[in-house]
């Protein structure tokens, strides 16, 4: 079931955190450069200026490794997942 929250802080292209969880939250199937790796900067930047925020709709697919919430994102009917998988890409 989805939920509408607001983004709080943009940690790197593929995970945030928003004012009502503990744990951040990552986007599913989507693999963005880590701290200190080529292209974090400009993923941050493009999550960032995406979201930061925002009020966005969660789906949340899986846990991971860290107890963070996989999860698909929209944000006005839109796929934030898909659009940051474009935007990497290029």
């Amino acid at each position: 079931m989805a939920r509408k929250e607001r983004v709080s802080k943009v940690i790197d292209g593929d995970s945030f955190r928003t004012t009502t969880r503990k744990n951040p939250v990552r986007l599913a199937n989507v693999n963005a450069p880590e701290k200190g790796q080529t292209g974090f900067s400009k993923a941050k930047k493009q999550l960032t200026n995406l979201i930061q925020g925002q009020e966005v709709l969660i789906d949340t697919v899986a846990r991971d490794k860290f107890r963070r919430s996989v999860t698909r994102v929209h944000k006005g009917g839109k796929s934030v997942n898909k659009e940051m998988q474009k935007r990497l890409k290029k």
